[in-house]
């Protein structure tokens, strides 16, 4: 007997179901690409339980009669490929015919389909056709996918928490809603509406619907062109920026991409304008000849090759650098009121803060690299010393200025000491953070008007499933509508005008989609706030101010450096002054 065999075609479904199908966002795409290739105008998405028990989804396409709608179960069977030329010409967003079969393979399925004609009614269950009758005539399919991997236990096992499932589920709907903002949107978990567009074809609009205004009021249009490459789309001014890469939504054709050496030319054109590590808020549709592209290289259609990829990369890094330097970004600046040094000094006790009001010159500096080599040693040495006692590990600096409105110019009877402000009061505050997000026992006020934070809906969905974590930080939220919380209570350590700011800081980190951990959540949150609330280089601050700054850096645990790493202070021993000044000769 032969031990080669042919294996059976609900065997090789279900192995082709391990590529095609891995989580039920995979169900969702290759059903709602189905429907935007069917010509719909309105696609909905009914979900329950993040789509685990089942997906439906409803649209107004062309529908299919009772033939096609049997054969479409059938491996590798598409209306959307006839021959290999066509391979090289593809214009659809579906065309391998493996998405049905495999889905199929382990699920229950109910397919409900009319081209106007003749409604027919399919039931199949684990890959095998159970029922085919006659159905209403409703132009348009409805299909329904219950029980995802009932039949392949391991599978199921490895989806992740509902939470997580549904987040990919909405990211994705919201990407198809910017790439085709003519087509009706509407998504549904257990009875909840997560995202609802007109399909008015107004990409702004969507832009609007999916992050909320005050993002959509930092969109700025954008449009370019050359003999391969059409690119159009929004993108974002620097202040709009995101913690991830999630905000960049690339499309060629109107397909979603995902294109790790497009998206580096994207956030290298925003260079010198956002932080290392932010993201802009991109939309981006590229328009080519399909001839010039191929996407068949991965199962899932999400990534794609250019031929002429360099072409490419320039012209999307001209088009966004020439508008961005077409737009008017010269920050609002205060000048600083004249104020008694009572009135300051106070509420720098509690914490050294940014203060809009302080800032009197906006005159870039370039950055001082100074050679840390030769003290490195003495100040290891020091250092071993004093952590012995339990007393500050610098001895009491008195400041007599300070340089280029960044560096604190102080001195005790051991030399002098250049400190770099933003550095010491990150430090500070960081510490302050640390221990308060540490301590078991919090306090929290109720702001007298409810603090509103609107987010992106696949954020919204990854912070909600974390609220109870971040009530035991102190602080309490609320839903408020759609992709809304309401902040009920805070803790009181949140610096004084910059309540909503802390807040936003923190939920960003919250909604970040890997996996969760406490401790490096507390991390991330003290280095976050003590950076984005500390004082910067620039910022006036008087003697008064400098002595309370340079006295509480002492009493930190590691006065040293801040939570980047780059040194708060160097030395120069009154030996070493003599040196230089030839008052003590080797």
């Amino acid at each position: 007997m032969s031990r080669v065999q042919v294996m059976s075609e609900i065997l090789a479904n279900k192995i082709a179901a391990g590529e095609v199908v891995e989580k039920t966002m995979n169900v969702v795409k290759e059903l709602v690409e189905n429907s935007i290739d069917a010509s719909s105008s309105s696609i909905k998405i009914e979900l329950i339980d993040s789509g685990v028990r089942e997906i439906k989804v409803s649209d107004n396409g062309i529908g299919m009669d009772e033939e096609d709608a049997v054969l479409a179960f059938s491996r590798h069977a598409t209306s959307k490929l006839l021959d290999v030329e066509d391979l090289f010409n593809i214009e659809s967003l579906g065309f391998r015919g493996e998405a049905l079969p495999s889905i199929a393979s382990v699920s229950h399925i109910t397919l409900k389909t009319s081209d106007g004609s003749v409604g027919t009614l399919v039931e199949i269950d684990g890959g095998k056709i159970e029922k085919i009758e006659r159905s209403d005539l409703q132009k348009g399919t409805i299909i329904t996918v219950s029980d995802l991997f009932y039949n392949t236990p391991v599978r199921l096992k490895y989806l992740k928490n509902l939470y997580t499932e549904l987040a990919n589920i909405v990211e994705y709907i919201d990407k198809m809603a910017l790439s085709y903002p003519n087509i009706q949107f509407i998504l549904i978990n257990n009875d909840k509406t997560l995202l609802e567009t007109d399909g008015s074809g107004d990409l702004l609009k969507v832009i609007y619907q999916i992050y909320g205004s005050e993002v959509a009021k930092k969109m700025v249009e954008v449009e370019s062109s050359n003999d391969d490459y059409s690119v159009s789309g929004y993108i974002s001014y620097p202040e709009a920026y995101k913690s991830n890469r999630n905000a960049i939504t690339t499309l060629v054709n109107n397909r979603v991409i995902r294109n790790h050496e497009l998206n580096r030319v994207i956030v290298d054109a925003y260079h010198t304008y956002i932080p290392k590590d932010k993201f802009p808020m991109i939309v981006l549709n590229i328009s080519v000849d399909p001839i010039l592209i191929d996407i068949n290289i991965h199962p899932t259609k999400m990534d794609i090759k250019f031929s002429k990829m360099e072409e490419l990369k320039s012209l999307v890094d001209s088009m966004i650098k020439r508008r961005l330097k077409q737009l008017l970004l010269i920050p609002k600046a205060s000048v600083r009121t004249s104020v008694s040094v009572s009135e300051v000094v106070k509420p720098l006790q509690n914490v050294f803060y940014k203060d809009d009001m302080k800032v009197v010159d906006t005159t870039t500096y370039e950055e001082v690299v100074l050679d840390l080599e030769e003290v490195a040693e003495e100040r290891q040495e020091y250092q071993q010393e004093i952590e012995v006692e339990d007393i500050p590990r610098i001895k009491k600096m008195i400041p007599k200025g300070i340089v280029h409105m960044t560096y604190i110019i102080a001195e005790n009877e051991d030399g002098m000491f250049i400190i770099d402000q933003h550095a010491a009061a990150e430090r500070i505050n960081y510490e302050k953070y640390l221990k308060a997000m540490s301590e078991e026992k919090r306090e929290v006020i109720a702001p007298l008007i409810p603090i509103s934070i609107d987010m992106a809906p696949n954020e919204y969905i990854i912070v909600k499933e974390h609220i109870d974590l971040l009530a035991s930080f102190g602080i309490r939220l609320e839903e408020f509508g759609a992709n809304t919380f309401i902040v009920r209570e805070h803790p009181t350590w949140f610096p004084e005008g910059y309540e909503k700011a802390s807040l936003q800081k923190i939920l960003e980190l919250v909604s970040v989609k890997e996996e969760f951990s406490k401790e490096k959540f507390i991390e991330k949150t003290a280095i976050t706030l003590a950076c984005r609330m500390s004082i910067k280089a620039n910022d006036y601050i008087n003697l008064e101010e400098m002595e309370y700054l340079l006295d509480t850096l002492r009493n930190c645990q590691n006065p040293f450096t801040c939570p980047h790493g780059r040194p708060t202070i160097i030395t120069y021993t009154k030996y070493d002054l003599e040196k230089m000044f030839k008052r003590a000769m080797d």
